[in-house]
Order: structure tokens, then sequence, then C-alpha cells
């Protein structure tokens, strides 16, 4: 065998080999194995084609060879096409051979059980000991449309002159490619490359995508997620797509998935997978959508806006429209989104009239049927684009758009090179002037659901931040609990403030407090998290005398609630109150790294749910955005004239919690509940406090 004088890169390897071995490649042309090699053929694909089959000469008129060894050479990328087992022998064959990229079509590997995990580190070890890069198992393949290279096993890729573009789709789900191309074929969306990413054991969607972003074709990425998986892989991959201005685009699955059941603190219940994948998508500058549909259509608008910087909050929209009623379906789909939209002002209402425009001062500026004349909408259009207190124009065309698009669409197109984004939604079906619009490059939308979620989108969507590494193993476990008082002095280290506390012995003769009655009594352990459910918890103690008892009536409970536990001291603090209360919490997640959490606080934490979680580490600006997006800080805002709560205090503590990500403390899992929240320039104070390390 003939060895390589030049050894292609990942990204030529798998999306655009100068030559493909078909292992197991079939000559029924009804199988699934047979399928690729009949695609490739079709596409016109001009690299050099391997069928491996060991019981054939022949496959689909094709010269067959009986194994990878046999060959005249070593191919660039093997597609695996035999079942589990066999799957695992070519993978070996590849390896000590010197394939670059193995894609393994099988399953039963990770969803395989303890057999399947016995299968996968198999795997795992070829690609160490050798370099071969495995995409999968259970990958339908990779697809590159320029380069003619359709190295998979989906159906639909039977389909004949599908439209190239500049997306690159990265998914989890192989079968959705197919739904893709398809789509896109329908609306004149073209692809530049597809991968099908399977169980990721090597290969991940992050370094996939990673592999392709200096390819001038790809200009923008399309990902549908099933979870968070090679986090920080797909991290550096957005960070660098943004450097490039390449707009990333998700659809992730799982949002109705129960909250992660409760660990050590109300942090683990409040930021379930999702809640921390749609954190991990927002710092890393991904746009997420939730209708499959607005995957198709979001990436036209999401290339007119940047993403923003974390300081901007403008959420303003404009509504232009011939049709009241289809523009009151995006005003519903937008506002359930929390995007605002905004009512002309009274100098756009007076240009408007002066270019010839009669509209009702309203927020959604209806033309009527005077909009289906071109030079009223155009002017309409002029008018909105040019007004400073929208971010975004959203046009909004009736039935004129299926028969007459000269009248309503024209001026949308002709308006397409307007500096501030402009969308359309066509209330009837008019795929004539989506393809128009298509073409002129204006992004479209077929459904008031898809237009208002693209727009959110993007007007979400904020700049990435490049985050710090954690100090150590992000997939390392809790071990060890503190107790409060040494969670207060790790909180001290970073700059979080507390509440005074002394520690007391349970059988202590005489009390001498640093500070005045009333006092609050908590069972000092760092064995039980919840205090409270033990009955480890009395408030409001007013003298030594019921402090003895209190210390007592703990004592008791907690030897009911947990004998096996050690009781052997308290602590004691001044009882605080403030304007109200939050809780402030850090955990690393194995998958996305650290994170930090705000939510209302006390009793009631997990029952509201109002909570607003970033990767860690943040700075100002992103602890203050935390807090706005929170219900519960409009009480701290001047609230039926109650007093304005410390914010900036809070924004501060936001900030210290978040450094844990920096410290080499090995802190997993961090809390105060509650952080006491007190008047502007009196502080934030934690009255309670949770740590586990690794």
């Amino acid at each position: 065998m003939q060895a390589k004088t030049i050894k292609p890169s990942l990204g030529q390897a798998l999306l655009a080999p100068r030559s493909i071995a078909l292992v197991g490649a079939s000559d029924d042309v009804s199988k699934t194995s047979a399928r690729p090699l009949q695609y490739l053929r079709q596409a016109g694909y001009e690299g050099t084609i391997y069928p491996i089959n060991p019981r054939r000469k022949t496959v689909l008129g094709e010269t067959a060879w009986p194994s990878l060894a046999e060959l005249p050479s070593v191919p660039d990328h093997a597609f695996i096409l035999t079942p589990t087992e066999d799957a695992v022998d070519a993978a070996a064959e590849c390896a000590r051979l010197g394939v670059p990229v193995a894609t393994i079509l099988a399953s039963g590997f990770t969803e395989g059980g303890e057999e399947g995990h016995k299968l996968v580190v198999r795997l795992q070890k070829f690609c160490t000991d050798t370099g071969l890069r495995i995409l999968g198992p259970s990958s339908l393949g990779a697809i590159n449309l320029r380069h003619k290279t359709i190295i998979t096993a989906n159906a639909a890729f039977a389909e004949p002159n599908l439209p190239t573009g500049g997306i690159f789709v990265a998914s989890h789900s192989g079968s959705l490619l197919g739904a893709l191309i398809s789509r896109g074929k329908a609306r004149n969306i073209g692809f530049a490359g597809l991968v099908s990413v399977g169980n990721e054991i090597d290969l991940s969607l992050g370094e996939i995508c990673s592999a392709t972003l200096d390819d001038p074709d790809v200009t923008s990425y399309m990902l549908f997620l099933e979870s968070i998986r090679h986090a920080q892989d797909l991290r550096t991959f957005a960070l660098a797509a943004a450097e490039r201005g390449k707009p990333v685009v998700a659809y992730k699955l799982g949002r109705s998935a129960a909250a992660a059941e409760l660990a050590l603190s109300h942090t683990g219940a409040l930021a379930g997978e999702d809640d921390v994948a749609a954190a991990f998508l927002a710092d890393c500058g991904i746009a997420r959508v939730f209708n499959f549909e607005t995957l198709l259509e979001s990436l036209p608008l999401l290339q007119r806006m940047p993403a923003r910087p974390i300081a901007v909050r403008s959420k303003r929209v404009g509504v232009v429209t011939t049709t009241g009623g289809g523009a009151a379906m995006v005003v519903d789909e937008l506002s359930m989104r929390g995007i605002d939209v905004v009512k002309p002002s009274g100098e756009t209402f007076a240009r408007l009239a002066a270019a010839g425009v009669k509209a009702n001062h309203e927020r959604i500026t209806d033309l009527t049927l005077a909009g289906t004349r071109y030079d009223v909408m155009k002017a309409a259009l002029d008018t909105m684009l040019s007004a400073p207190e929208f971010d975004v124009v959203v046009a909004v065309i009736g039935s004129s758009a299926r028969f007459k698009p000269e009248l309503a669409v024209k001026p949308v197109i002709d308006c397409a090179s307007s500096a501030k984004p402009l969308v359309t939604f066509l209330v009837p079906d008019a795929p004539d002037a989506l393809n128009m619009l298509t073409t002129a490059g204006v992004p479209n939308f077929r459904t008031p659901e898809s237009c208002a979620d693209a727009v959110a989108a993007a007007l979400l969507r904020r700049q990435p931040m490049a985050l710090a590494k954690p100090t150590h193993d992000i997939t390392a476990k809790a071990t060890r609990q503190l107790d409060e008082i040494a969670a207060y002095q790790l909180f001290e280290k970073v700059g979080v403030p507390h509440a005074p506390a002394v520690a007391l012995a349970i059988d202590a003769a005489t009390v001498t407090l640093p500070f005045a009655y009333p006092v609050a009594v908590k069972l000092l352990s760092a064995e039980i998290a919840h205090k409270t459910e033990v009955g480890g918890v009395v408030l409001n103690v007013a003298d030594e005398t019921q402090l003895k008892a209190a210390i007592r009536k703990i004592a008791i409970s907690v030897k009911i609630h947990r004998p096996d536990a050690d009781v052997s001291q308290v602590l004691v603090q001044p009882m605080t109150s403030g304007l109200g209360e939050m809780l402030l919490g850090y955990r690393v997640d194995p998958e996305a790294g650290p994170m930090v959490l705000l939510a209302a606080g006390g009793i009631y934490t997990e029952i509201y749910r109002d909570r607003s979680i970033r990767l860690a580490p943040v700075d100002l600006d992103t602890a203050r955005s935390m807090i706005a997006e929170l219900s519960i800080s409009r009480v701290f805002q001047g609230f039926r004239n109650k007093p304005h709560g410390d914010m900036e205090a809070l924004a501060q503590a936001i900030v210290a919690m978040s450094q844990f990500a920096l410290e080499s403390t090995g802190v997993v899992d961090a809390e105060i509940n509650p952080l006491i929240i007190n008047r502007v320039g009196e502080g934030v104070v934690a009255v309670d406090a949770l740590v586990a390390l690794a």
C-alpha cells in the first residue's frame, strides 16, 4: 500500500476528501448501505470511491474491494456502513492504516448500555493511539454540496439539483438534515454543507464547525441541538465565528424537561439542563430560536443585525402593514417574547403625513388598502426606516402579496439596502413573493410566530465574551460541604459581604455575644445543607434565656430527624432585615462549566422560578443585565413609593460570586439565600450560605 505524501486537514478529510471508502457498501439499491455510492455518483463527485464488500467483486457496477487493507492507497475518509460490532473492527482497521477520518453509521454505542460503553472506549482508544478522527457513531454522514461530496445514507439526498448557499448545518439528529434540505429547496435556501454529528464520542459539533470557519463559502451556521455536549469546543467555535462576522442560530430540544432534582442548593433545581443551555448559548453569542421554521428563516436577519453589546438593551420594533389583523398577530407574538412594538413618534407621524402617507396615531402603522400602492408603501418604509425610535421595522403584507407583489412587496425589496433591518411577514401563501424577497436578501417569514421568533432572537443576541477556563476539572463532583462559618470566610475572600456570625457550642454554659438581641440561631454543620428541614433554625430570639432554649430545641430536633449527624455547634447572627431578599448562586455545570445565578430569594424561590443565569465570571454590565431580567427587581426600584434598593451593590456581589470561576478553591456549588437587599448606599448582606467543594 502506498503511503500518502500529503495528509489532508480535518476539514478536507471530513468534507472535501480526495478519496472515500464505503465500508460495507451494498449492491442492493433498496438498502441504506447502497445510498452513499448512488448519491456520490448522482452529485458528480470527482474524487476516487472505493466500495468495500468482501462478498462481491462489483457493487452497483463498480469494482469492489475485499477490505481497506487491499486498497491501492489510504482513503481520506471511510464511511463505515456495517453493523455495530463489524463497525468497531472497521474502525480498528482505519486506525491501523492511517485513515484520517471515519464516519460510523451504526448505533448501539452510547445508547447501548454497558456493552455499548465498552465499544465506545475501544473506539476512543483508537483515536488516542493513532490520531484517527471519528464522526459519530449514529451519524448519517457529512455533505459538502459545493464539492459534490454527499457522504450520507440520508434518503432525502436522493433529491436532485440541491441549491447551494452559504449555510453550514451541524445537527445531533441526522434525519433533520433531510428535513432542512427539502424545506430549504422549496424556499430556494441553499447550503454549503451539512453534518450529522451523532454521538460525538470523538469529533464534536463545535470542532467540526471550527474546521469550516475559514472557508469563504461558509457565511453562517445553523445548529440543531439535542443537548449541550463538548461545551468548550462549542464555545471556542462560537467566539471564532463571532470574530469573523458569521452568525450562528440554534434550535435546541428539551425545553419541556423537568428541572434538575434538588441537589445541595436551590441553584441545582432552578438551573435545569435547558436553563443552563439557554445561558450557555446566549453567552456564546448564538441566537436561539424556538420554532423549527425559524431555524430556516432567521439567518438573513441575523446577517443584517450584528450581535449587540450587553449594555444595549433596547428592543424596539416598528410595524407597518396593509392588514391590521395580520400585523396584530405579529404584535401579539412579539409581546409574548418581551419585545416592544413602539408607536411612531410625533415627528415620525409628521414626516409620514408630509410624504403623503395617512396613518392613524397608533402603535401599528396601518396603511389599509392605501398601502397596496407602490408609492405609499415605499414612502412609509423610507420614513419608518429612518426614524430613530426603531431598532427593526417589520412590514406585514396582506393579500396583494400573492398575485400583485409589485404593489406592496416590490417597495420592500427596493428598501433592502437600508441601514436599519427590515423584515417581512406575508400573510397569504405567496411563494413567488417569498422567493423574490429571498433573492433580494430581505428576511421574510411565512408565519407570525416565526417572524416574531426571529426578530426576538436577533434583538436578544448579545456579543459573546471570552470566558475564563475553570481552574479545576468541571466534571468533578462535590465530595464535601463547608459549614456556614467556613462558607462565609470563602465568600469574604472573593468580596461578598455577610452578616456578623459567631459559633457556640451546644453545651455552652455561658453565652456572650458581640452584637445585640434579637438574634437568629441555626445549626452549624457541614453535613446538613438545608437546616430548616430538620428544625435547625430558630428566629427572633430575644435574650440569653431564649437563646439557650433555642439551642436545646435545635439539638433535640436535629437528633430526631438526623440521628447520625454530628450536632455540636450552632451559629448565632443578629436578626437582619432589609427591603427584600434575593438568591445568589454559583455552580459548575459538568458540560457548560461555571455559571452564576440570580433569583428571587427566601423560601418561595422554587415556586416563583424568577431567575437569570450567566456563565461565570461576569462583569458589572452583565451583572446589571441579570438584575434587569428579573421581575422581582421592580420591587427594589421604588415600587409603590418604597425605597430604592442598592442594585449596584447587588451587581458587585454577583461579580464577586462569579469569581469562584477563577479561584483554585475547588468550589462546585455555592449559594447565598437569602441575600438581604438594603437601601441605596447600604449594600447587600448574606445571612445564609452553602458551599460544596470538589
